[in-house]
C-alpha cells in the first residue's frame, strides 16, 4: 500500500504597492487622488471620476476610444500614466459641451449621422477637434480621412464622419468668430 502525503504550502506573494496623490484639473474642475503608480489615465477618469465617456476600446493604443486632450493636446489616455499628467489640465468627452449646448463638433456628429453604435465617437470627436483646430478649419475629405488614421470605427465606412468633420470645421469657425 502506497501512501502519499501532499504538504500544504501556503504562498503568500507580496508586492509593494506605490501610491502617489496627484492633482490635475478635469473638464475645469481641480481633482485631487491617490492612486497606484501604475494606474492609467483612462482608468482614473472611468473608475475614480466616473467619466465614463473616455472608453477603452483595445488597450493597446491602436484604437483611439480614449482619446482625451491634455493641455490641449489630443492624448491616447491608455498610454498614460496618471502621474504623467500630475499637474495637467484634462479635458474629457464630457468637458466640451457649454451647459446644454452641444460643441459644434457634437452637433455636427449628431446632425450628419457621424456615428452608428457610438463606441468610437468621444475619441472621434475629440481628435477631430484638434484636426479643426490644427487646421485652422481649412480641410478636405483627404485630410480628415489621413488624420483620423488613428482612430478605429469598425462600423461605418468613415463617409459620415469625414462629412461631420467638415461640417464641424464651418460651425467652429462661426463659433469662433462670435466670441
Amino acid at each position: 500500500m502506497l501512501i502519499r502525503t501532499i504538504k500544504k504550502v501556503r504562498v503568500v506573494i507580496t508586492r509593494e504597492v506605490h501610491v502617489s496623490t496627484v492633482k490635475l484639473t478635469v473638464n475645469g474642475k481641480a481633482v485631487t487622488a491617490d492612486v497606484e503608480d501604475r494606474t492609467l489615465l483612462v482608468h482614473l477618469l472611468r473608475d475614480h471620476l466616473g467619466l465614463t465617456g473616455t472608453h477603452v476600446g483595445c488597450d493597446t493604443s491602436q484604437c483611439g476610444a480614449c482619446v482625451v486632450h491634455i493641455d490641449g493636446r489630443p492624448v491616447k489616455s491608455c498610454t498614460v500614466l496618471v502621474g504623467q499628467a500630475n499637474g495637467a489640465n484634462v479635458t474629457t468627452i464630457e468637458g466640451i459641451a457649454r451647459g446644454d449646448e452641444l460643441h459644434p463638433m457634437q452637433a455636427a456628429f449628431r446632425d450628419n449621422h457621424g456615428l452608428q453604435c457610438g463606441y468610437c465617437t468621444p475619441g472621434m470627436i475629440m481628435t477631430s477637434i484638434d484636426i479643426v483646430n490644427r487646421h485652422n478649419g481649412d480641410l478636405d475629405e483627404a485630410t480628415v480621412r489621413q488624420e483620423l488614421e488613428g482612430n478605429i470605427c469598425r462600423c461605418t465606412g468613415y463617409h459620415n464622419i469625414v462629412k461631420s468633420v467638415l461640417d464641424a470645421a464651418g460651425r467652429m469657425k462661426v463659433a469662433q468668430a462670435a466670441e
